[in-house]
């Protein structure tokens, strides 16, 4: 009772301050109700992180004036659920019904917190605490050592082998994001080369044209896991190899991905026409729902979008959000699945590139609140976020690049992260900008004049 009372007061005071204060957001007079500053008022989250067992985030004094004064600039539903539990508020009395999810309780507790945490709703409360995810030492090489003994007992690769593959190619896909570039790299070429007998002796039935397609996804992996390695030649490589499978065994799904990922390499090297070319032909292919989506979201719409072609992006964009209404099995999971994060990342990309700043901002702060933290989503996201803060507000992008470099090993970094990171550190003023592009001169390479590639220690 003293705290709904001690809730009711709070919520008059601030109503009184709006009030006789026009120009005073529901946001700052509930903070003014409350007698903090700006700077206690960042502590006071950063505090809530720490309780929660988190590392907290790189909230700021002027992103939190710019969530008080700009109507553009909202908070995304992680920072919401936190400023609702700091001032003891509800998102409507704060002005911020429209940031949390739809299914979002009442609380504003921890339900809707994934700053590195798993999905509370999969677990009964406090049932988590203390679980260790899987790591990549107990996980990784078991996945291969099961598909090698299943090829000793049937080396011409019947029904169990071709769906002991299938589930290989589920499990990294799904757990991508847990494990360093490298690591994974070797696991998925391994297991790959163990199906190479397989694929000599395979029968011309159903079960044999499995395990050829599932070599394709494979293969698609290890483009992609050679892109992020910023090995450019062997993504390409590799992605060849699947969109081929996927047209010699009739997967126009792994074909259309394919195509979608040669788009990735080439934007990445700057052949925009060329990374365009690929997108079409990876949307063309591509079935309808989740999969054209995803094409024409991942692919397509980045690559109008460093062509300045804002009328066809915006066009691009229309149809993936048709085609997701449109698929009733929504979206899915893992490194060939689309999902609402990955749409906003890829937006915020695109108005990035337009030099629509302040929609980057906003698309690229849902997705990182969507993501957990230290995964290459959020990682994605957040640098993404500094990119368009870079002009008006340089010292918060320099703390979120510097978070990511805290927070996520080097061997963990991607190329695109790299690349992001770097971009960065050219367009922010030298003061802001000098902490950084230290830090940079200091980043190892992902691969060395050796042929190396950067790892890290076993873990999750």
């Amino acid at each position: 009772m003293r705290g709904q009372r001690r809730q009711h007061d709070t919520a008059h005071i601030a109503s009184t301050i709006q009030n006789a204060l026009g120009e005073v957001s529901a946001l700052e007079a509930w903070r003014f109700a409350l007698g903090w500053s700006r700077a206690q008022t960042v502590a006071q989250i950063a505090a809530l992180y720490l309780t929660d067992g988190l590392r907290p985030p790189g909230l700021s004094e002027p992103m939190l004036c710019r969530w008080e004064h700009d109507e553009a600039e909202r908070p995304g539903p992680e920072y919401t659920a936190m400023l609702c539990r700091a001032y003891g508020a509800r998102p409507e009395q704060l002005g911020l019904a429209l940031a949390l999810a739809p299914h979002a309780n009442a609380s504003f507790g921890r339900a809707v917190i994934r700053y590195g945490r798993p999905e509370m709703t999969a677990y009964p409360r406090g049932s988590w605490e203390g679980m260790e995810p899987m790591t990549t030492a107990a996980g990784l090489p078991a996945v291969r050592e099961s598909l090698h003994l299943t090829l000793l007992a049937d080396p011409q690769g019947g029904v169990g082998t071709a769906e002991l593959v299938e589930a290989a190619v589920e499990h990294y896909a799904l757990n991508y994001s847990k494990h360093p570039p490298q690591i994974l790299f070797d696991e998925v070429r391994q297991v790959r080369q163990l199906l190479t007998p397989a694929l000599h002796a395979a029968p011309g039935d159903s079960y044999g044209t499995d395990i050829q397609r599932q070599v394709g996804w494979l293969s698609a992996l290890l483009g992609n896991l050679a892109f992020h390695l910023d090995d450019l030649t062997g993504a390409r490589t590799h992605l060849s190899a699947a969109a081929a499978w996927g047209e010699r065994t009739g997967d126009v799904r792994l074909a259309a991905w394919a195509w979608g990922a040669h788009s990735m390499v080439a934007r990445g090297t700057g052949r925009y026409d060329l990374a365009l070319a690929h997108a079409e032909r990876g949307a063309h292919l591509a079935p309808a729902g989740l999969a054209r989506a995803q094409l024409h979201a991942w692919a397509l719409l980045p690559a109008l979008a460093r062509l300045q072609r804002a009328e066809d992006a915006d066009q691009a964009l229309c149809t993936a959000l048709a085609e997701l209404e449109a698929d009733p099995s929504g979206t899915a999971p893992g490194r060939f699945g689309f999902d609402e994060p990955e749409l906003a990342l890829h937006q915020a990309e695109a108005h990035l590139a337009l030099g629509r700043h302040q929609q980057a901002r906003a698309r690229a702060e849902v997705s990182a609140a969507s993501c957990p933290d230290g995964t290459g989503g959020w990682t994605a996201a957040t640098l993404v976020l500094a990119q368009a803060e870079a002009v008006d507000a340089p010292q918060d992008a320099t703390q979120r690049a510097l978070h990511v470099l805290a927070h996520v090993p080097a061997a963990r970094l991607r190329s695109t992260a790299r690349t992001r990171l770097n971009d960065l550190a050219r367009v922010l003023p030298a003061g802001p900008g000098a902490e950084l592009t230290e830090q940079l001169r200091g980043l190892p390479t992902a691969i060395d004049h050796h042929g190396h590639a950067l790892r890290t220690e076993v873990g999750p």
